[in-house]
This record gives structure tokens, C-alpha cells and sequence, in this order.
């Protein structure tokens, strides 16, 4: 029997969130933004995507409301892209797959980023939770790290350089700011 295209009949939530972000690159379009990827060019560069894919995840992740599309150039027509709070709400499951991979499909290199909880200045645990306050650190007060891994990160596009320097998640990424090739 041919697998299917989708999950029709299917009358489970997980099916439905499999059917919005399931597709493969869509949650790494959404992890990007929130590293402060914004621009559809450096979307492209740092995931090595093919233009048309690109194309379709972004729309739709903006029809279904985990992304907003705004106009920042008129001549040429450029867009980007940011989270709205349906979007933010994914943070969490890309947090918890990330620290699944750690585990259990691990790099011989380490994590090539962490994650630290701003107010407290610690490194979140795999579940999330700040070490000094006991609380899991909402993904408005995290920093992204380069961690242990990041010494075998052998990639080079601007993106990627700019992901190599501490950076808080939301916040637009400065592609401009020189960067020390690790």
C-alpha cells in the first residue's frame, strides 16, 4: 500500500501539527527565526533550501499564523518574516527535539549551541529549566551559545558565521558584524 501524501482520517492532534509543521525543512525555517533569521536570501544560505521549498514552507507558515510576512523594500519587493505567538508556542517542542537529538542521535563533536537563561546568566538543562532560578526559562530570556561543537561546525555562510557569536533568540540577527571563523 502507498504511503499517503497526508493524514486524512486521521482524528488525532498529532496528525494535525504534523500536517502544518511536519513537512520536512518547515521546523527548521521556524528554528531559524527564532535565531533571528528574518530574510528569505539568508534563509536560503544557511539551510542550502531550493528556492521554490523555501517559497512554499514560508507561505505556509504565514496562512496558518506561525509567521508574519513584513514588506521591508518595495523596489524590488522584499519581505521578512517573523513569529507570531502561534509561532512562539513552538518553541518548546524544537527545544525538546533538539535535546532528544543530544541524546539519543548524538554528534561526536557536542551540541554546537546552548542555550542560557539570561537573568540568572546560567546554561539551561535539557529540559529547559535555568539550574539557579529552577524555573524553565521562557524563550524570550535566552541566549544562544556557541557550545563544544561548534569547533567541528565546518559551514561558512553569513548566517551561520553570525550564529557563532552569543545571540538572544528573537532578536534580529546582525549579518554585518564581523565574525571569528572557528
Amino acid at each position: 500500500m502507498a504511503l499517503g501524501k497526508d493524514y486524512a482520517g486521521q482524528q488525532c492532534a498529532l496528525a494535525r501539527a504534523l500536517e502544518l509543521v511536519g513537512e520536512r525543512w518547515t521546523l527548521l525555517v521556524v528554528r531559524d527565526v527564532f535565531y533571528g533569521v528574518r530574510r528569505f536570501s539568508d534563509f536560503q544560505a544557511h539551510l542550502d533550501i531550493p528556492r521554490a521549498v523555501l517559497t512554499a514552507r514560508l507561505s505556509v507558515l504565514v496562512d496558518a499564523g506561525v509567521l508574519l510576512r513584513r514588506r521591508y523594500q518595495d523596489s524590488p519587493p522584499r519581505d521578512e518574516y517573523d513569529l507570531t505567538d502561534t509561532g512562539r508556542a513552538l518553541w518548546p517542542a524544537i527545544f525538546a527535539l533538539t535535546q532528544w537529538a543530544l541524546e539519543y542521535v548524538p554528534s561526536a563533536a557536542g551540541a554546537i549551541r546552548e542555550f542560557a537563561h539570561l537573568p540568572c546568566d546560567r546554561v539551561v538543562d535539557r529540559t529547559g529549566a535555568c539550574p539557579a532560578c529552577r524555573r524553565i526559562a521562557p524563550v524570550e530570556e535566552l541566549e544562544m551559545r556557541p557550545g563544544p561543537g561548534i569547533l567541528g561546525h565546518t559551514r561558512t555562510d553569513p548566517v551561520t558565521l553570525a550564529l557563532r557569536r552569543p545571540h538572544r533568540l528573537l532578536e534580529p540577527l546582525d549579518l554585518s558584524a564581523p565574525t571569528a571563523r572557528a
